[in-house]
């Protein structure tokens, strides 16, 4: 039995992988802030896991790790994570003794490519696109995730696509982040809501103008960093996750839109079907604690200096 965590910003997602890969268990926790309260919010979680799943601790082969920041490749060595206060935490170290088992971690998007790649049917190469506060995507090829020689494959985020668009914070114009990360998007609303992407989507929907163009831009953004994944490394599928996806098909009917709308005038880019690569993990999918669930199953590699992500 492996237990696979995703420790997010605001909650902890945690699951239960039998034998076959199914997953037999979830709980979710609030995560606390901090070093000690990452390590106790994630101590708890297998914990209650334990309890509801009825796994004894010595049926416990393994613990997986999602967790945002800057994670060196094979360890479970976190460093960076500014949204969870932390910023150089060895979860093993804090974690392995107290369960005897191998714990490993990943960066959380990476963990959720693997998650994702497991779910499209674990076969072929697939990238996992994350819409969420920021854009960056996950590529996994035969089950193994593809890091490149700097650790930077799949940071799509920040390819500018408009040398005259939006100002992205990273110091370009026109990034696919900047037209389409979360975060972006509720700057450029401006408006104070409670969530932004889904006012802007609301109010596109009840004609305003500026909502229109803002979820016009998304949709160009998001079918950019689709087109560069299909033509840079000609992936099976697009697997789109990250909280915007909650909005289900109000995301994926514009960006399919918004694909075959710039492939009208190329016969090459028509033969490519890049909607029909497109797929939509389902709302709520613990993609992410699935993916780090296998991947502290998988075995160690030699460790490898983290690297910064966008």
């Amino acid at each position: 039995m492996r237990f696979g965590l995703d420790v997010g910003g605001t909650k902890t997602d945690a699951v239960a992988v039998a034998p076959d890969g199914m997953i037999v268990g979830r709980v979710r926790r609030t995560t606390g802030w901090g070093p000690d309260a990452v390590v106790a919010t994630i101590a708890d979680s297998v914990r209650e896991l334990a309890e509801v799943t009825g796994v004894r601790p010595d049926d416990v082969t393994s613990i997986g790790i999602g967790i945002p920041g800057q994670v060196a490749e094979g360890t479970a060595t976190v460093h960076h994570a500014v949204n969870l206060g932390v910023e150089r935490l060895d979860l093993s170290a804090a974690l392995g003794p107290v369960f005897g088992v191998p714990v490993r971690a990943e960066n959380d998007v990476k963990a959720a490519a693997v998650g994702g790649y497991a779910m499209h049917g674990g076969t072929g190469t697939v990238a996992y696109l994350n819409l969420g506060t920021g854009i960056a995507a996950g590529l996994v090829r035969d089950g193994r995730i593809w890091r490149g020689v700097h650790g930077t494959a799949g940071e799509v985020g920040h390819i500018s696509v408009d040398p005259h668009g939006p100002l992205c914070p990273c110091g370009q114009h026109g990034c696919i982040e900047a037209f389409s990360g979360g975060g972006s998007l509720a700057r450029r609303w401006g408006r104070s809501t409670a969530l932004p992407v889904r006012d802007v989507f609301d109010a596109a929907d009840a004609g305003d103008a500026e909502a229109i163009a803002l979820r016009a831009g998304f949709a160009y953004g998001v079918a950019s960093a689709i087109r560069v994944l299909v033509l840079t490394v000609d992936v099976d599928a697009v697997v789109l996750g990250g909280g915007i996806t909650a909005l289900a098909d109000r995301v994926l009917t514009p960006v399919v839109t918004e694909l075959e709308r710039s492939a009208a005038a190329s016969a090459f880019m028509r033969s490519l079907r890049l909607g029909d690569r497109v797929q939509l993990l389902p709302p709520g999918s613990p993609a992410a604690a699935l993916g780090a669930a296998l991947i502290g199953d998988a075995d160690p590699v030699e460790e490898r200096e983290p690297l910064a992500h966008g």
